[in-house]
């Protein structure tokens, strides 16, 4: 019985006490006793309570993992790559996070979870902010991940899960993304925060962009990752706080 449950979980490489369940009509308590066994055995090793990954014949447990977005797809759902992930996948930053930042709408007891020695950053967003994604193949696993004018738009929205402005920048002077979708993604996103920055950071990189006034009397940090002491720009109403210059 718990080879032939092994020969059907393998398939997929990771699964969840109730895909196990689908499985085979083994009664519930009888089955967790056999994952209990397969995993002493190390034929395959949790990620969290009541999910695994299948360890492979010639792999050793512990040495054995996925890629690091297919085993955030079973952390939670849905799982969707953004943020400073996003941005190094498109290849907008020449920065590698040590942190995997996934996006959703679902409720995570721990926002910050390392699994084998890989730390997860989970970000709940409403219902309204999920949009602009697409999925992608890692190894044989299709996991969501942010478009690229997606990226930036959340980067605008969270400096602070982005590696801050400076990151952002980055990907705007590649010009390597649809303007027009930026624009329409910018509204959507329901901050005005965002449009100040997008339009202040295309001004001066010369990149040619429709962006609707706010109409507003706050300021707001550029970057809110970093002192919090700027010059002011009345016209994006920003409190300039970093140097963009020599990325110009």
């Amino acid at each position: 019985m718990r080879i032939n449950l092994l020969d059907k979980l393998a398939k997929k490489k990771m699964f969840t006490i109730e895909h196990a369940a689908k499985l085979t009509s083994t009664n519930r308590d009888v089955l967790k006793v056999i994952i209990s066994r397969l995993e002493k055995k190390g034929w395959i090793e949790r990620v969290e309570p009541g999910k695994y990954i299948v360890i492979p014949l010639g792999a050793e447990k512990g040495k054995y993992t996925l890629h690091e977005y297919v085993i955030g797809s079973l952390l939670v759902d849905p799982c969707i790559i953004s943020y400073w992930s996003a941005l190094n996948h498109y290849g907008f930053t020449e920065q590698f996070p040590t942190t995997v930042f996934i996006q959703t709408t679902a409720r995570k007891k721990q926002q910050k979870i390392n699994i084998f020695g890989v730390d997860y950053k989970i970000i709940r967003l409403k219902k309204e902010k999920i949009f602009g994604t697409k999925k992608e193949w890692f190894e044989d696993t299709k996991v969501a991940i942010t478009d690229k004018e997606k990226t930036i738009i959340d980067c605008l929205d969270k400096p602070q899960h982005s590696g801050g402005i400076i990151e952002v920048t980055k990907a705007l002077k590649t010009k390597n993304y649809n303007v027009k979708k930026l624009v329409k993604y910018s509204q959507k996103i329901s901050n005005t925060g965002v449009i100040r920055r997008l339009g202040y950071l295309c001004e001066k990189l010369q990149i040619p962009i429709e962006i609707p006034k706010v109409n507003t009397r706050n300021y707001l940090f550029l970057d809110p990752t970093i002192s919090k002491k700027g010059k002011t720009n009345a016209k994006w109403k920003l409190y300039v706080n970093t140097n963009i210059g020599d990325l110009e």
